[in-house]
């Protein structure tokens, strides 16, 4: 079992920057390819940026690409999101996951296909 905790959420204006954090917890050993989703009220959630366990491979959605960087520090069991130029419409509820993969490649693009998730935290921006 792995427990996923985010931080780093709060309101910010348009053009602003946030970093999220999702720390895990537990069963660390295996290898977790993790991802960062949300989900704004009466959408669908969808994928925000993933990265591989070994660090080496990420993908992002179209939509935030050049704004969001995905990275993780293995030793400190936290994935991280820095997230900058931020707009209204990124307004949400962001979710990090975890997938268990051994493959060092393996990017989380899928939820169905993610084994644990976190409680979430909220992230509003103001225009």
């Amino acid at each position: 079992q792995v427990q996923l905790v985010e931080s780093g959420g709060g309101l910010v204006q348009a053009g602003g920057s946030l970093r999220l954090s999702c720390a895990a917890s537990g069963d660390t050993s295996s290898h977790y390819a993790e991802g960062w989703f949300r989900q704004a009220p009466g959408k669908e959630r969808e994928f925000v940026a993933g990265i591989s366990w070994s660090g080496t491979r990420f993908d992002y959605a179209d939509s935030v690409k050049d704004r969001f960087t995905i990275s993780r520090d293995n030793a400190k069991n936290t994935v991280y999101l820095q997230m900058n130029s931020l707009k209204p419409e990124d307004t949400a509820v962001y979710f990090c996951a975890a997938e268990a993969s051994r493959d060092p490649w393996r990017v989380p693009v899928d939820g169905a296909k993610c084994d644990y998730w976190g409680q979430g935290t909220q992230v509003t921006v103001s225009s």
